[in-house]
């Protein structure tokens, strides 16, 4: 029987020894978690997630195959677990549902261990399809439904997807843009001022401006 030159017989791999490592797999994912978060899917790369997790590039192709393998591990978990907090809790009246959708959007981005995830998809989604899809699946498919289904009228999924999409954006500016005085602004103030306009486009007559802050 032949065998690999320069190892031994039965002996395992640098790979399968490392794979056998309790917590290899969750380091790698943590470590994926915050390259993609600090660079976006496209300048991120599966050497600098490895460093991260002190392991061989070989171990995260071991365990994900390519880098679109362990972006979509990394970050689709996190993505349904802030979704669920989102759509789990028992919806409040329609009345004062866009103050309590803005206040959990950002109780979720002010918080390290689900923000890191949501910001690889955003600084991924608009070049990489692999990112787009989980925010379309995450965003439409999940909490989009939920919360259109408490709204009335014939035109209940787009005035919600608007709403989502005025939260989004001010995601956008502050948290991966970090436009200032957006991106220091106490979130309390933030949730002031962005709950009204939420809550217009849930309910609001077409035509009608929001009401003041």
């Amino acid at each position: 029987m032949s065998t690999v030159p320069g190892r031994r017989r039965g002996r395992p791999s640098l790979a399968e020894r490392a794979a056998g490592e309790p917590g290899t797999r969750e380091r790698i994912l943590d470590s994926a978690r915050t390259e993609f978060a600090r660079r976006g899917f496209d300048l991120a790369s599966v050497r600098a997630i490895a460093r991260g997790a002190d392991v061989n590039p070989a171990l995260v192709h071991h365990y994900f195959g390519t880098k679109e393998g362990v972006f979509a591990a990394a970050v689709h978990a996190a993505t349904e677990s802030a979704v669920r907090v989102l759509t789990e809790e028992t919806l409040p009246g329609l009345d004062v549902l866009g103050g309590h959708f803005t206040r959990v959007f950002f109780s979720i981005w002010e918080t390290p261990r689900t923000r890191d995830p949501l910001l690889a998809v955003l600084r991924s989604a608009v070049n990489n399809e692999t990112a787009a899809g989980i925010f379309r699946a995450a965003v439409t498919e999940e909490l989009l439904a939920r919360v259109a289904g408490q709204v009335p009228g014939p035109d209940a999924r787009l005035r919600v997807e608007l709403a989502a999409m005025q939260l989004v954006g001010t995601a956008l500016g502050r948290y991966v843009l970090e436009i200032e005085p957006l991106a220091s602004t106490d979130v309390e103030i933030l949730v002031e001022r962005l709950a009204p306009v939420v809550q217009h486009h849930l309910t609001g007559a077409p035509g009608t401006p929001p009401p003041a802050a």
